[in-house]
């Protein structure tokens, strides 16, 4: 079996789909959807599926073709009863359960692809959609083949609809198992145990990262699996993403993000992670009297309007994302690392569940369905830059599997707080951040295991000095106050647009171009000055008209060399990031 590197996967160029025995329509759907070999998950999932009916144990990488791996033979196995048995009744035949809203509704728009030639046949109902009780209730009965939802809607669902017909349940999907475990959904999937008919059930397990932590649930809905752990992340081109560090001081994380945007050192989309949904909107009204747009996704906002702003982000309609990590919806942290930090895992997971907000108040209006770092597809993202630090060493690697993804390079850039810098700036301090150098050493570690390379880097600061004070100026007038008239504004304009305005964007396709989530929401004091740089802050090289900016060095040594390379043709393809970087 050779194996062929494309995008951030490996094809298994000796199978095709053809030779999965695949319904003609199925077969003509993966053609559309542009794929022609299997992955390597692909390629030994589906056959233990289809031919051998085992229940499916799997571990692999991110964008590593996991959803085609179960929902292929889900509805091939669907469409093969229905032909064998000349009985197009509608049962629901199909499970899936996902974490969030977010990948419910990622799932449930690749499913749609793939049945396109079979819609007869074969129904979705994706349960996580803001729909009423009744319209549900009419909708159910209608016995739609697959179910997608997260644990606690489906159960929700089941307890309150009396005709969710089971019996005939053939399949169950648990996406992304580990993080559904993580997210206190076990519970519910003891709840969903006693509805299901689990003699008769195959199951599908999936996830990037596996743990003990699933024993429970392979007694419970597995019956002599076949686990495939493919390690396909040693497979991957090791420089894809390049990967650095920055040790720096609190405040500094704020001026670093505003001469990194304002003066275009990264090319292309940005994610940019925060620990709580405050620090999201600190960053965003600070950079936003700089002049530099950008989108905010979090928990609060409705989810009609975090799919909108994910859509237009693919869309490369927004080049700069701030979202607020799943962290806060972690019902417990990783116990070795807890251990390790001589804390205990229930005490740290309320510290981690309180940055956030100030009140169980806020905390109550939050979906705890959300999740940004884990299974979203987000397109095209040159740049994630972890502008606080995850609290695992796993959501590190989740987070930064947004990026060099498609077959495309990508960098992230992580800032990370000395213990002896931490608390140092009341106000631009985040608790999460008194963990950092431990966290960091853990990344370090897991990388270096993976084969990868987590490198310092060093900014030049006496280049960067010339904006400290219209930084400064700045951050002051982002006050508690305005922050959470900000959030207040952005969440009735959301609920504004998708309540009232739902129906005539539907007959009116063309005003959703008017509709833009990266407005500004302003500051208490608002200062137009800040959004020009004047030419004395810019460092040497970077007054010459014909520069572009985003190529000039911050570091005199550097300027002859980006000359040559204008006279070699004006091509420079080094990242303009490492411009900055001191020697």
């Amino acid at each position: 079996m050779s194996q062929v590197a494309v995008a951030d996967i490996y094809i298994d160029d000796s199978v095709s789909f053809e030779s999965f025995n695949l319904d003609p329509r199925l077969v003509q759907a993966t053609k559309q959807l542009g794929f022609k070999n299997p992955t390597l998950v692909q390629s030994k999932a589906i056959p233990l599926a289809l031919q051998e009916k085992r229940d499916i144990i799997a571990k692999a990488s991110t964008g590593s073709g996991k959803t085609v791996a179960y929902t292929l033979p889900i509805i091939q196995s669907i469409l093969s009863k229905k032909a064998r048995t000349n009985d197009l009744q509608h049962v629901i035949s199909s499970i899936i359960l996902v974490p969030t809203r977010e990948l419910a509704q990622q799932v449930t728009s690749f499913l749609e692809k793939l049945i396109i030639y079979c819609t007869k046949e074969v129904k979705l109902l994706n349960l996580s959609n803001q729909i009423g009780d009744q319209v549900l209730s009419s909708l159910i009965s209608e016995n739609p083949e697959v179910l997608i939802s997260t644990p606690a809607k489906l159960i929700s669902t089941i307890e309150k609809t009396p005709n969710v017909d089971l019996k005939n349940l053939s399949y169950l999907v648990i996406d992304e198992v580990d993080l559904i475990l993580s997210y206190g959904y076990t519970d519910d999937l003891n709840k969903l145990a006693e509805h299901l008919p689990l003699k008769t059930l195959q199951t599908f397990l999936m996830s990037a990262t596996l743990n003990e932590n699933i024993n429970d649930l392979k007694k419970k809905f597995c019956r002599l699996p076949a686990v495939l752990k493919l390690n396909d992340d040693e497979l991957i081109n090791k420089n894809k993403i390049t990967q650095y560090y920055v040790k720096t001081s609190e405040f500094d994380k704020f001026l670093l993000t505003y001469v990194i945007y304002k003066l275009n050192l990264v090319k292309g989309k940005s994610l940019i992670f925060v620990n709580n949904i405050d620090r999201g909107y600190r960053l965003k009204l600070f950079l936003e009297q700089f002049g530099i747009k950008s989108c905010i996704l979090n928990s609060e906002l409705p989810i009609n309007s975090r799919l909108h702003i994910v859509e237009e982000y693919n869309k490369n309609v927004y080049n700069l994302l701030i979202a607020t990590d799943d962290s806060d919806n972690i019902k417990e942290i990783d116990e070795k690392e807890a251990e390790e930090d001589g804390i205990e895992a229930n005490r740290q997971t309320e510290t981690s569940l309180s940055v956030s907000s100030s009140s169980s108040k806020d905390r109550a209006k939050k979906d705890k369905e959300y999740g940004v770092s884990r299974g979203v597809d987000f397109k095209n993202v040159a740049c994630v830059l972890n502008f606080d630090l995850p609290l695992t060493a796993k959501s590190y690697v989740h987070r930064i599997g947004r990026t060099a993804r498609a077959g495309k390079s990508g960098m992230s850039l992580s800032f990370v707080i000395p213990d002896k810098e931490f608390g140092k700036h009341k106000i631009a301090s985040l608790k999460t951040a008194k963990r950092d150098e431990k966290i960091l050493n853990r990344i370090v570690k897991q990388q270096k295991k993976l084969g990868f390379e987590l490198n310092p880097y060093q900014f030049d600061m006496k280049q960067v000095e010339g904006f400290r004070y219209r930084s400064e100026d700045a951050f002051r007038s982002v006050t508690q106050v305005a922050i959470r008239e900000a959030r207040i504004k952005e969440i009735k304009s959301e609920l504004l647009t998708n309540e009232k305005l739902k129906r005539h964007f539907e007959e009116n396709p063309q005003d959703l171009q008017s509709l833009r989530h990266d407005k500004e929401l302003h500051p208490a004091r608002v200062q137009t000055h800040l959004k020009r740089v004047p030419d004395y802050l810019l460092p040497e090289g970077a007054r010459d008209s014909k520069n572009k900016i985003g190529f000039v060095p911050f570091h005199k040594n550097r300027v002859n060399k980006n000359r040559k390379s204008k006279k070699n043709g004006g091509k420079n393809k080094s990242n303009p990031l490492k411009n900055f970087r001191s020697k």
